[in-house]
């Protein structure tokens, strides 16, 4: 029987690399709901092509000037609040949810609610409340959290079926982004523009200024402890320039196994729709010999200071991650308006990080008030 398939962030790169593996496997997969955020002619054609039979526009005014008479058939949801209505139809097996931000949180929680399995890239979803997540996950007998970064679906393939208490620490990978050797001082005078040349993934333009700042690295290391159940002395990144090892998994008797292949989404994508089996996918292996080598160096933490500050944000737990990510968020708004220097990213962090209430085991209304607070504060910073 096909699975169906619910897509938030269908117009972004990963929601149109999953629309790509779904089409590769039409005999396992449909697709049955499709979300962007305003990016309506685009959506309608990709509705069209897949099938989908519900669309949702988070930013409802974004239907402006499309003929309704277009729709044909296709069942209009409108606003955020509608992608958590997609996330719990009824028909919907996996939700991907492949939003970019704090708005895939509530989306996230109601597809587990209903038992579904949560194919997660918005990482975001656990930085702010991982907790959550993983309690609704563990009390449900259906609902499944997979992860789709590749650096944790590396990391999940590496651990799932390993022994317990076994595992020493994990290490994720950093391609360095568009400024690897960069010092702190000609960081100063980088752009918006110079920010969005990835050397190695294809990416959205928050997710590609994440990974040059080193905060996007950040994030995935909240995402791990919860994920892994490891504390943050546990976690270690390394740069990796080529993006061929995306994982690493030490063990206690001195055993290390990592997960290789090249940068595309398609793979960890698929693997989150087929789990536990494992398809003939369209996406090559390796040319190791073509490569030549791989090398690994020690994050510049002094230059890139937003992984420090999201390791402090863990360790603080409480709001502490939920503001890390609402103030990074804002920050990289305010740096792509060209309204604040790059390095000033890190700066809004860590002054809206020392000036956050601390509250432990916060409820989810405290933690989306925290949220709410800290883009307010990060916003008010001066340049």
């Amino acid at each position: 029987m096909l699975k169906k398939v619910c897509i938030l962030g269908a117009t972004g790169s990963i929601g149109e690399s999953c629309l790509s593996v779904i089409d590769s496997l039409r005999d396992r997969f449909t697709v049955c709901a499709l979300s962007a955020c305003k990016k309506a002619e685009k959506l309608l054609a990709a509705a069209r092509a897949c099938g989908a039979g519900h669309i949702c526009l988070a930013q409802a005014d974004a239907l402006e000037g499309i003929d309704p008479g277009r729709l044909d058939g296709l069942e209009l949801h409108l606003g955020r609040e509608a992608l958590s209505e997609l996330a719990a139809l009824a028909e919907v097996d996996i939700v991907v949810n492949a939003l970019v931000g704090g708005v895939g949180l509530a989306p996230s929680l109601r597809a587990l609610e209903e038992g579904k399995r949560l194919a997660l890239a918005n990482k975001e979803s656990l930085v702010m409340a991982g907790p959550r997540l993983l309690g609704l996950a563990a009390s449900s007998r259906t609902a499944q959290i997979i992860p789709v970064d590749s650096e944790h679906s590396a990391l999940f393939q590496l651990v799932k079926d390993q022994p317990e208490k076994t595992l020493e620490k994990v290490i994720i990978t950093a391609s360095g982004g568009p400024f690897r050797g960069y010092g702190r001082k000609r960081l100063e005078t980088v752009s918006f523009s110079d920010s969005l040349n990835h050397p190695t993934w294809s990416m959205g333009p928050k997710i590609t200024v994440d990974s040059a700042t080193l905060a996007n690295k950040g994030l995935e290391v909240i995402e791990a402890h919860f994920l892994f159940g490891l504390g943050y002395e546990n976690i270690e990144v390394l740069v990796h320039p080529q993006s061929i090892v995306h994982g690493m998994a030490v063990f206690n008797d001195g055993t290390v196994l990592g997960h290789m292949g090249v940068p595309d989404m398609r793979i960890p994508i698929q693997y989150a729709l087929t789990y536990p089996e494992r398809l003939v996918g369209s996406v090559p292996a390796p040319d190791f010999a073509a490569i030549g080598s791989l090398t690994f160096e020690p994050v510049d933490r002094e230059s890139f200071p937003c992984l420090g500050l999201a390791y402090e944000a863990g360790m603080q737990a409480g709001v502490a991650t939920a503001v890390y990510n609402a103030a990074n968020e804002v920050a990289v708004e305010r740096f792509s308006r060209e309204e604040i220097r790059f390095t000033r990213i890190a700066d809004i962090i860590e002054k809206t990080l020392a000036a956050a209430e601390k509250i432990d085991d916060p409820s989810l209304e405290q933690i989306l008030q925290a949220d709410k607070w800290a883009r307010d504060f990060a916003g008010r910073l001066g340049a």
